[in-house]
C-alpha cells in the first residue's frame, strides 16, 4: 500500500504523496475569443457535455440570422463553465464551435489526461467544493472562472492520470450498462402500471360482460351500460389566471407563511408531493378563493414539462394554485355519478392521456386550457359501486408494480452513488490502479 498524506484541502482529503497540488491556473488558462469557423452553436449539458443545440430536443433554438461569431470560441477539447455548471460539474467539448458569452471557457495549457479531468471535474467532491465556493462567498452570483482558477486541485504524475482515467473509463461503461438497463426496467413497470390501469378503466374488472363501441379511436369497446362523457359535465374545472398572479400572488410569495402554494413539481403521476417552500399570506389566498385548495380534488399540470400530470389534492388544511396547475372539482350534487379516485385512475389511463396529448399536439405551446381539460372524454361505469371495484382492484394491483419500482429506483440510487464514490475514490488517489489491473 503507498504511502498518504494530508493534502490539507478539505475536499481531497488524504492523497497518495507523489501527487502535487496546483492551483488549477497553472494547468488551464481562459479562453476569451470570439467566433469560429465552423459556425456550430453548442450548449453545455450535464448529461452529454458540450454538444450542439441542434441535437437536444426542448431547448429555444437561437435565430438563424444571429451573429455566432459574437459568442465565445469552443475547440475540441475545451472545458466549459455554465452559469449553474457548479451544479452539475463542468463539461467538456468533443466538437468545434461557439457558444453563448455567459459561459465560462477554459482549456489546458500543461500536458494533462484530459480525461482524468473530466472525472475530476464531474466528481461530487468538486462540484460541491464550488458550489460551496460560489454561494458561500458570493451568494447569489454565478460561478466564474476565476473562482475555479484559484482554487488547488490535485495533480497526478501523467502516467498515472492516463491509468486512472482508462480504469474509470472501463468501470463506468459497466456501471452505466447497469444504470440503463434498470431506467429501461423501471419504464417497463410503469407502461405495464399504465396498460392495467386502461385496461380495468376501459374494460372493467367483472370478466365477460356485453360490449359496444365507445365511438372513440383509442378507447375502443366499453361495457354496454357505460357511459361517455366530457369531465366538464360533471366537474368545475379552474386555474389561477395571469393577471390574478401577476397583481396579487408574485409579490406576496414567501419562504414560509399561512398558504401553501402547490407548483406543478408537487404532482407527480398519481401522486401529491408534500415538500412545499413557497407560501402566501392568509389574506392572499382569500382574495382568490376561487383558486383555493379547500377540498378534496384533483391537480393538474396544464403547462410545462410536466403537463397532463395528474394528483389527488386531500389536505386537512388550506393549500392554493400556482399558475401552472389547475384544479378538477367534482360539482356538488354529482358525486353519486364519478369519484375523485375513479376520475384520477382514468386521466392516468393511456386513454387518458391520449385525450391530453391529442390537445397538446393541436397547440403551439404545449398547453391545455380549461375549456380543453373540461372537454376531455372519460369513460364512465354506470354505478359508484363499479367505480369503486375498479378503484379498489387498481389500488392493489398498482401498489405491487410501484413496490417493485420503488425497489429498482432504490437500486439506481445505490448504484449512481457506488459511480460517485468510485470516481471520487480514484480521482484523489484512495485507491490505486494498479498496472497489470488494466493489462489483464
Amino acid at each position: 500500500m503507498r504511502e498518504m498524506r494530508d493534502s490539507g484541502i478539505e475536499w481531497v482529503g488524504q492523497m497518495p504523496k507523489g501527487w502535487e497540488l496546483r492551483r488549477a491556473k497553472t494547468l488551464f488558462t481562459q479562453r476569451n475569443s470570439k467566433g469560429n469557423e465552423i459556425e456550430v452553436l453548442l450548449s453545455p449539458t450535464q448529461k452529454y457535455g458540450v454538444v450542439p443545440q441542434s441535437q437536444l430536443e426542448g431547448v429555444v433554438q437561437v435565430k438563424e440570422d444571429t451573429d455566432l461569431q459574437m459568442f465565445k470560441t469552443v475547440h475540441k477539447g475545451d472545458f466549459v463553465i455554465s452559469l449553474r455548471s457548479f451544479q452539475g460539474g463542468f463539461e467538456y467539448s468533443l466538437y468545434e464551435g461557439v457558444c453563448s458569452p455567459a459561459y465560462q471557457v477554459f482549456y489546458p495549457t500543461s500536458p494533462i489526461c484530459d480525461t482524468y479531468y473530466r472525472y475530476l471535474f464531474k466528481s461530487q467532491s468538486f462540484i460541491s467544493k464550488m458550489n460551496n465556493l460560489t454561494v458561500g462567498i458570493r451568494e447569489g452570483k454565478n460561478i466564474q472562472y476565476v473562482d475555479f482558477a484559484n482554487s488547488q486541485i490535485p495533480v497526478p504524475p501523467l502516467a498515472e492520470q492516463e491509468r486512472i482515467a482508462a480504469f474509470l473509463d472501463a468501470e463506468c461503461a459497466e456501471i452505466d450498462a447497469v444504470l440503463e438497463k434498470t431506467r429501461a426496467s423501471i419504464e417497463e413497470y410503469k407502461k405495464l402500471k399504465q396498460a392495467v390501469i386502461t385496461q380495468a378503466v376501459t374494460k372493467g374488472v367483472r370478466g365477460d360482460r356485453p360490449m359496444k363501441d365507445s365511438g372513440i379511436e383509442w378507447i375502443g369497446d366499453i361495457p354496454a351500460e357505460w357511459k361517455v362523457a366530457s369531465i366538464g359535465r360533471f366537474c368545475f374545472v379552474t386555474k389561477l389566471a395571469g393577471f390574478e398572479f401577476t397583481n396579487d400572488m408574485m409579490s406576496n410569495i414567501q419562504d414560509s407563511g399561512d398558504i401553501p402554494i402547490v407548483r406543478a413539481q408537487n404532482i407527480k403521476m398519481g401522486k401529491f408531493i408534500n415538500n412545499i417552500s413557497e407560501f402566501i399570506p392568509y389574506r392572499i389566498s382569500q382574495k382568490l378563493e376561487r383558486c383555493a385548495l379547500n377540498r378534496k380534488c384533483l391537480i393538474i399540470t396544464f403547462i410545462g414539462a410536466g403537463i397532463g400530470e395528474v394528483a389527488i389534492f386531500n389536505e386537512p388544511k388550506r393549500y392554493h394554485l400556482a399558475p401552472n396547475v389547475a384544479k378538477i372539482v367534482i360539482n356538488v350534487g354529482m358525486e353519486h355519478f364519478v369519484t375523485e379516485e375513479y376520475l384520477l385512475y382514468f386521466l392516468m389511463s393511456f386513454a387518458g392521456q391520449e385525450e391530453i396529448n391529442k390537445i397538446k399536439k393541436a397547440t403551439a405551446q404545449p398547453s391545455l386550457s380549461m375549456g380543453t381539460i373540461r372537454s376531455i372524454k372519460m369513460v364512465l361505469p354506470d354505478s359508484i359501486e363499479e367505480q369503486s371495484e375498479i378503484v379498489s382492484y387498481l389500488d392493489m394491483r398498482c401498489a405491487s408494480i410501484d413496490a417493485l419500482i420503488a425497489k429498482k429506483q432504490q437500486y439506481l440510487i445505490e448504484i449512481e452513488n457506488y459511480k460517485k464514490s468510485l470516481i471520487y475514490e480514484y480521482v484523489t488517489g484512495k485507491k490505486e490502479v494498479k498496472t497489470n489491473v488494466l493489462a489483464d
